[in-house]
């Protein structure tokens, strides 16, 4: 908080911060006809969205006091955009003014008793927010008077010759609000304003400093900052660097090693140990390190002062580096503009190193390219993929600036001392309207304020490695020279028969993360478009495409910085609940998480989909369309193979393969998995040990879609064209997936055994008895033979090594002996063995399941657990509630939301006290589908509800549920309201393919927005409730955006006695609002003044 004071002497207590589009009712009651009469007449909206830094200052009672919009070039049509900083050379004094250190002030606004304060206090602010900004100017053809406050800080630029056309000019520089600090060399007279500095600072002794200080030389210095005669920041810094161990522990080849070569007997003074002959030349030591740095913290936006110095001071060496702990809680503001190099694995402390080129300090110069470039740039990009795509677009940009499509081209580089270090080619985004639709792009930007033409696709980007922290001047300026406002990048997953679609040249995708946003997919709605007719949406939003992850840069955004976080999250398991976790933090917009692992044991999952292979239901948590749409491949590194081991003093996880990852979290989330039954030849004990040894070839245990893909092979290659018997075994509705699987592979129903075991192993169940006996009618139609309550006993292979035979079983009758040709064993389910050995050997507690408390966390607080791995501590005395009673991917999200006050800034960490005393309970469905034996689809949702050692039975109340369709005939579907009139489970069993997305939507959905659902279904009035949700008026409530209206709604409900909004007119607005914004998903609906 700031303090400011009015023209009349009151004071009030401000925050500067960032504008938002909340603010923009309050930035338009304070224009007045002074502000109109010299930056024009504004739309609020449009000037917060272009901007490239919009600035508020308010109250603490949220009253905005003062705006002021800063953009890239000056107001008005008075010059283009792409060329003002000629035009402002040519005409006015105005040499040291450049893009890279030149901001335009578009607009200013403020309470008139506080304007003169206010100016002074956003000019500060903007000044320090941006490290490399000299000048603010205010040009504009708007020939009004400038208001008193404006004339302090402004002063006009001298005219050189009559610009032409008559203008405003005026100029603010840094040194008025922000001025640079004195940097100098440290004396001893300084130690007692580095000692108050110090003095928050631990383990450090008062004599090294004096020593320090009195230690320096040509190659150690101690440099520090001061502002009115008080030292206010220290740095110490060495040119004696250990370069050996340094490109030992970091990749430094980039950098040369951070060596110079130059000829032997050039320098004749150069020490032994800076220079190793090799041939004809020497290597020579070319980067200064520093050691130390303190700053006071009113001074910190100041710390790139210190870099200037430092180059002048040591003029022949082209690096300064710094290196860090990984595990630091908040880097300094001073690497903001270094480049971040991680630490290789065998280094130890782990650390990272930021680098900063003395070439990268001054910033480039970006242009648009011309054909005498093409040389240069076929150099820049020989040596990487996909270069010959880069040139061919360039080639077109040449000829006829547009591709084979038709869609315009742009071509930009950037240079420095001549030289090319960068290329940015752009292309027109064709698919706005799908983009809009199918991506969550106005968390960002108000899609309506932005033109077709001002959007473009980033076609391809290459950066030096020196220059790639200069990311961010590079898109601002391309944005400016381009004439647009916003940047999309596409990330196509490397998925096998898609590496075609990603034919972009990007060197290196870091630049792209760093300054761009994530953007979220938005969940699809499954229209009928046959029977919507022209009532369906554009073709441009409904088409396919192959799914990509989508970046935005936009003007706003390019001023704006990220956190960085260097922590070292591994999770352990590509489980629903560990995805979800990694996706909350990938979607991050305002943190950047560079150490993001995952453990899994058959990579990244999203080669395969559920309907592709089988075997398996499904939660339908993430397709392998949903995977592609997140940037996960590309912001985690993922690592193939099992823990098998936890050192928690070193702080690593110990991978299969002898990899070891280093970690400062540690996320376990592994799930259950079905489990080989035991040792072949042998007789099993029920409940036995774990069986880890060799596994015959025919005996398949499934766990994801890999093992289900590499079975459905192996059945295809080795036993769909035999005799042999096919044997299912378990206790989950997983057997009857499996056995419609081996049906559609051309497996005959009488050679498939389904062997359930008995009640006390888990009964399979599928959610309603009706559609337990159209399972076991399909069955019979079928000819697969059904064998209830069974316990496998023992299994016989032919000879050593050699397949499995036969099983037996025992059972209440007499004992059950199958010969098979495959064994597919869907049993046992429980913590993978590999996991257990590492928990339990790690001394992590273990109660059948990793135990941990309400928030997450075992006994170590650097290792959490989430998922069905876990169970809660026998404190809270709920053992019938346990993760896996709920939907996975939500405690995912509740994990992240634990975690993300750790590195979050604008997070309070503080949890709620009775967080730790409860357990908590989540509200989103437990979710199952599959297709089952007879061709049936089947979704079976439901909320979540407790275990308990004895279940009670499931009593449906028929005054309760609502049945249309026989299970017979195809077209079961089956709803069960609550007490309250809310959709607590569903049951769908169709012979036709179901609209998965848009019938989960139903959940928690009250039956009057139902088209009042429960009184239509009591007179007769719904036969089919398939058709009855197929209705074109459904379609809102399937959109992605209906909890927003419903929450809208019930505001406008909480404060009604009768539960009725007062003014009927208010919700009829709403609903029309609701319809009018979301007019390009849902065309279908009349809005007011259309009929």
């Amino acid at each position: 908080m700031r303090t400011v004071m009015s023209a009349s002497g009151r004071e009030e207590a401000v925050v500067v911060r960032r504008s938002e589009s909340a603010d923009a009712e309050g930035i338009d009651s304070l224009i007045g006809p002074s502000a109109v009469a010299v930056f024009g007449r504004v739309n609020v909206i449009h000037l917060l969205e272009k901007a490239n830094l919009a600035v508020t200052l308010a109250n603490e009672r949220e009253d905005i006091l003062a705006h002021a919009s800063f953009f890239d070039h000056p107001i008005g049509d008075l010059v283009d955009q792409a060329h003002w900083e000629p035009f402002l050379q040519k005409h006015f004094s105005a040499e040291t003014c450049t893009p890279w250190n030149t901001l335009f002030l578009h607009i200013f606004l403020a309470q008139p008793d506080f304007a003169a304060a206010c100016i002074k206090e956003i000019m500060r602010a903007v000044f320090n927010a941006v490290t490399e900004l000299q000048h603010i100017c205010l040009v504009s053809p708007n020939l009004g008077s400038l208001e008193p406050a404006l004339e302090e800080v402004f002063e006009p630029l001298q005219r050189r010759k009559d610009p032409g056309r008559l203008c405003l000019a005026f100029i603010c520089c840094r040194e008025e609000h922000s001025p640079q600090l004195l940097i100098r060399t440290g004396r001893v007279e300084d130690y007692d304003d580095i000692m108050c500095l110090n003095a928050e600072r631990e383990n450090q002794r008062p004599s090294l400093l004096a020593e320090i200080l009195e230690a320096q030389d040509e190659k150690n210095s101690t440099l520090v900052c001061e502002s009115g005669g008080l030292v206010v920041g220290l740095m110490r810094i060495s040119a004696q660097v250990d370069m050996t161990r340094l490109n030992a522990d970091f990749e430094c080849d980039d950098f040369g090693g951070f060596y110079r070569r130059e000829e032997v007997g050039a320098r004749r003074d150069a020490r032994p140990e800076e220079t190793q002959s090799a041939g004809r030349s020497a290597k020579t030591l070319n980067a200064v390190c520093i050691q130390d740095f303190i700053i006071d913290k009113n001074y910190v936006t100041r710390s790139a002062d210190f870099i200037s110095y430092i180059f002048n001071l040591y003029p022949d060496l082209d690096f300064c580096i710094v290196s860090v702990p990984m595990a630091c809680p908040k880097l300094p503001l001073l690497l903001q503009s270094f480049l971040r190099r991680t630490s290789r694995a065998s280094s130890w402390p782990p650390q990272e190193l930021y680098v900063l080129p003395r070439a990268g300090h001054s910033g480039v110069e970006v242009r648009p390219a011309v054909a005498a470039d093409r040389p240069a740039l076929c150099d820049l990009v020989k040596d990487l993929r996909l270069s010959e795509a880069l040139l061919q677009d360039l080639d077109r940009f040449y000829e006829s600036r547009r591709d084979p499509g038709g869609a315009a081209l742009q071509a930009f580089v950037a240079q420095h001392g001549g030289q090319l270090v960068g290329t940015l080619i752009l292309r027109d985004e064709q698919d706005a309207e799908y983009i809009c639709a199918h991506y969550n792009i106005e968390n960002f930007i108000y899609f309506s304020h932005h033109r077709r033409e001002e959007l473009a696709q980033i076609r391809h980007l290459v950066l030096k490695s020196s220059f790639q922290h200069l990311g961010r001047h590079l898109f601002k300026e391309v944005l400016r020279l381009a004439g647009r406002s916003c940047l999309f990048h596409r990330m196509y997953p490397s998925i096998q028969g898609q590496e075609r679609t990603q034919n972009s040249c990007i060197h290196h995708l870091d630049v792209v993360l760093d300054y761009a946003v994530p953007v979220r997919p938005r969940r699809q709605i499954l229209y009928p478009l046959e029977e919507l007719g022209i009532n369906a949406p554009s073709r441009r939003i409904t088409e396919h495409q192959a799914p990509f992850a989508l970046s935005l840069i936009s003007r706003k955004l390019t001023l704006e910085p990220k956190v960085t976080v260097n922590a070292r999250i591994v999770v352990v398991g590509a489980s629903n609940t560990g995805l979800s976790f990694l996706e909350v933090l990938c979607l991050c917009p305002h943190l950047r998480f560079y150490s993001l692992t995952l453990v899994s044991t058959h990579g990244f999952p999203g080669d395969h989909e559920h309907d592709d292979v089988g075997f398996l239901s499904t939660s339908h948590a993430y397709s392998r369309r949903d995977l592609a749409q997140l940037p996960l491949q590309s912001c985690v590194a993922t690592v193939t193979g099992k823990m098998v081991g936890i050192n928690r003093k070193s702080k690593l996880v110990l991978v299969s393969g002898g990899v070891k990852l280093p970690y400062d979290h540690l996320v376990l989330c592994t799930g259950l998995q079905y489990q080989v039954p035991g040792p072949p030849g042998v007789d099993l004990q029920p409940n036995g040990s774990r069986y880890t040894g060799p596994v015959p070839a025919n005996l398949l245990t499934l766990n994801d879609l890999q093992d289900c893909a590499a079975a459905r092979r192996w059945l295809l290659s080795n036993f769909v064209e035999l005799e042999d018997n096919a044997v299912v075994y378990g206790d989950g509705i997983d057997v009857f997936t499996a056995t419609e699987t081996l049906l559609r592979l051309g497996v005959r129903g009488s050679r498939i055994h389904l062997v359930l075991p008995p009640p006390g192993g888990g009964d399979p169940r599928l959610g309603d008895p009706v559609v337990e006996g159209a399972v076991a009618t399909a069955l019979k139609e079928a000819e697969v033979q059904v064998h209830r309550h069974c316990l496998l006993t023992r299994m016989d292979v032919g000879g050593d090594d050699g397949p499995l035979t036969s099983v037996s079983f025992a059972s209440e009758e007499e004992p059950l002996r199958l010969q098979c040709g495959v064994f597919i064993n869907l049993s046992n389910k429980g913590v993978d063995y590999d996991a257990f050995r590492s928990i339990n050997n790690s001394f992590l507690p273990f109660d059948g399941r990793l135990v941990i408390d309400a928030t997450f966390r075992t006994c170590d607080s650097h290792v959490y657990g989430a998922g069905p791995l876990t169970k809660f501590s026998r404190r809270y005395y709920a053992d019938e509630w346990s993760h896996g009673n709920f939907n996975s991917k939500e405690v995912g999200q509740d994990l992240a939301a634990m975690l993300l006050p750790l590195f979050d800034p604008t997070l309070q960490p503080e949890a709620p006290p009775e967080r730790d005393r409860l357990v908590p309970l989540y509200t989103q469905a437990k979710i199952r589908g599959e297709r089952l034996p007879g061709g049936l689809n089947y979704l079976h949702v439901t909320k979540p509800s407790a275990t308990y050692a004895t279940s009670p039975p499931v009593t449906h109340l028929q005054d309760r549920g609502i049945v249309t369709g026989r299970a017979e005939t195809g077209n079961y579907f089956s709803l069960r309201l609550d007490r309250y009139d809310m959709v607590d489970e569903l049951t769908c069993l169709s012979l036709k393919p179901l609209p998965f997305s848009n019938y989960l939507c139903l959940f928690g959905k009250h039956q009057q927005l139902l088209g009042q659902l429960s009184s239509r279904y009591r007179q007769g009035l719904i036969h089919d409730l398939y058709s009855f949700f197929r209705q074109s008026w459904c379609l809102a409530i399937y959109h992605d955006r209906f909890s927003d209206f419903e929450q809208e709604l019930q505001q406008m409900t909480s404060n009604a006695e009768d539960g009725r909004p007062r003014d009927a007119a208010a919700l009829r607005s709403s609903a029309a609002r609701y319809l009018s914004y979301n007019r390009n998903l849902l065309p279908m609906f009349a809005r007011p003044g259309q009929l």
